[in-house]
């Protein structure tokens, strides 16, 4: 198991699956922005290794993260919120195209919620809450939390969620589609873990091109995500790996890809 400075983020590499573990559990795993910069940077060199095909994110069996660091918020002022280099850290999060599996277990509230929004897919235990309580200490979340909830579960269970602070249940989530599948909190990470291995099984480029033309598709009109759909489709025509596996399929045996 890696570790980098002060083992807030413990990383942990299993055939082409890097899986990455918070660990700040004397806060409940609480993203201060040292620790959310540390997550990116562990995200980055996985974006840059070729045997890594996906990546999964997780907490602890009680929690995932309790939110953003408390004490940073109460120091901070409006110059220093406007100079806050947090936004640009969770754009480099955002930047990351390899498939990002959040995998959580017990609260995820505030920016740990807004961490799983980011994220491509989550895998949730039955002990799973998610929630935005920015608005109990006086403030609206800040780093994508109201754009991406709204877009995933819809204006009134945004706005419920949002304007009075409280979290929903794994059932719930499952209902609106904010999880994609719910287990028994022991099998969480081994779930995702297995879903991320089927992922690095393919082809590295398709898989890339499958989640961009998803989250552009998330972010613009149908008219203009068909086009851009084609395009990623067109670009892979080109490639070794679909020649392979169209090849293996009439072969009948699994597909050797190499990422070209």
């Amino acid at each position: 198991m890696e570790t980098m400075e002060n083992n807030w983020i413990l990383s942990q590499q299993q055939n082409r699956v890097l899986t990455l573990t918070l660990n700040r559990p004397e806060v409940r795993n609480a993203l201060s922005t040292p620790c959310l910069e540390q997550l990116v940077k562990h995200l980055e060199r996985a974006q840059e290794d070729p045997n890594i095909g996906a990546i999964v994110i997780t907490g602890n069996p009680r929690f995932f993260a309790a939110g953003a660091d408390l004490k940073e918020l109460q120091q901070q002022t409006v110059a220093s919120a406007i100079t806050d280099k947090r936004p640009q850290v969770w754009r480099r999060f955002s930047q990351i195209t390899k498939p990002i599996i959040g995998a959580a277990n017990g609260y995820a509230l505030g920016a740990g919620f807004e961490l799983l929004l980011a994220s491509d897919m989550i895998i949730a235990g039955e002990s799973a809450r998610f929630g935005l309580p920015e608005i109990t200490l006086g403030l609206i979340p800040g780093a994508g939390g109201t754009q991406r909830l709204i877009r995933t579960v819809g204006k009134s269970l945004a706005m419920q969620m949002v304007l009075t602070g409280e979290p929903i249940d794994a059932k719930q989530a499952l209902r609106v589609g904010l999880v994609s599948e719910v287990c028994v909190d022991e099998l969480v990470l081994e779930r995702a873990q297995t879903i991320a291995k089927r992922i690095a099984s393919h082809a590295p480029l398709a898989v890339n091109a499958a989640k961009a033309a998803l989250i552009n598709g998330q972010e613009t009109h149908l008219t203009e995500g068909l086009k851009l759909e084609r395009q990623y489709f067109v670009a892979l025509a080109g490639t070794d790996d679909r020649q392979e596996g169209i090849n293996a399929f009439f072969e009948k045996r699994s597909p050797q890809f190499t990422g070209r």
